[in-house]
């Protein structure tokens, strides 16, 4: 494997100019006023593990629309929590209730977010994209509806996940003031996007993150769901104007600035999927304290075990844990 972007010098170097559109800030209120959240809804989950509580969790998304997901708690802790919000990778679902417990098992509550008609790779979904497409339906997510920034498929998930952020700052286990959001790929991105648009969430986590500075990944990806849309444009020759409009609605990078809380990201400067400068292009434009742990020699799986160990060390400060 070898570097596929720019060199390590040259992303702390890059600060791309990127297309804002106007009406971004009007766009996101009329999105997230559209609808008043309902309660969120936690039923018990009996796991068989005796030293982490798991609740099946639903919440009201992007038009009312059922989201499913868990919340670890663990099984000891008393009194409100520091918690983490968890969004996921690109074709990930919720898997099983079992699979994701290393915040729990720190100390964190931790609400993981299903991800709306995905979960069609590693772990299966449940939560489908209402009147779309149901769970588990296979890849194209980036080309739905990309043509109208109202009907499309980002808009809808990043409605989600910040109503996953409100929903755990009104749970009676959780310290409202100590909300993390975090997630790899897709939820870097998302995580990025909640930070922006959520003004209590306390940290972000994002690790090598998709939907940063967009049209440098289409141009650039080796891999991964940014070839979507240049197969669409390949054939819709006349629509790459309306294309990437829409895509800077949702495009990290471009809301990076309106985040203010303290931030850890990661990048891995051999990764074909989200390349090295996009992440950067995040990174500097992030409007809050931020830190950067850097993964010379990985692919698309940046740090991960090793990250979390630097995510634990860096909350758990953050926090006062």
């Amino acid at each position: 494997m070898a570097l596929s972007d720019l060199t390590l010098a040259e992303c702390w170097a890059y600060r791309p100019e990127l297309d804002v559109p106007k009406d971004l800030d009007t766009f996101w209120e009329r999105t997230l006023g559209a609808d008043e959240p309902t309660a969120a809804t936690y039923e018990p989950v009996d796991t068989g593990l005796t030293q982490i509580r798991t609740y099946a969790v639903t919440v009201a998304g992007f038009g009312g629309e059922p989201v499913h997901g868990w919340l670890h708690l663990p099984a000891t802790a008393t009194g409100p929590l520091p918690c983490v919000v968890e969004y996921l990778g690109y074709g990930r679902g919720r898997g099983l209730p079992h699979e994701k417990l290393f915040w729990a098992a720190a100390g964190f509550a931790h609400l993981i977010m299903d991800t709306r008609g995905q979960g069609w790779s590693a772990a299966p979904g449940v939560t489908a994209d209402p009147d779309r497409y149901p769970a588990g339906t296979v890849p194209g997510f980036l080309t739905r509806g990309v043509t109208d920034p109202d009907d499309f498929y980002y808009r809808r998930l990043i409605t989600d996940a910040v109503r996953f952020a409100t929903a755990a700052a009104a749970h009676p286990a959780i310290d409202a003031d100590r909300i993390a959001v975090t997630g790899i790929s897709q939820g870097g991105g998302l995580s990025l996007a909640v930070a922006a648009l959520v003004p209590g969430v306390a940290a972000a986590m994002p690790d090598v993150p998709f939907l940063c500075d967009i049209r440098r990944g289409v141009q650039v990806a080796g891999a991964g769901p940014y070839g979507e849309i240049t197969e669409y444009l390949a054939l819709y020759r006349d629509r790459a104007s309306q294309v990437f409009h829409t895509l800077s609605y949702v495009d990290a990078a471009v809301l990076a600035p309106r985040a203010t809380a303290p931030a850890l990201f990661s990048v891995a400067m051999m990764d074909r999927t989200c390349p090295p400068s996009t992440c950067f292009a995040a990174y500097h434009r992030y409007g809050g304290d931020k830190e950067v742990r850097v993964y010379e020699f990985n692919d698309h799986e940046g740090g991960a075990a090793h990250q979390q160990v630097e995510q634990l060390t860096w909350l758990g400060a953050l926090f006062g844990c």
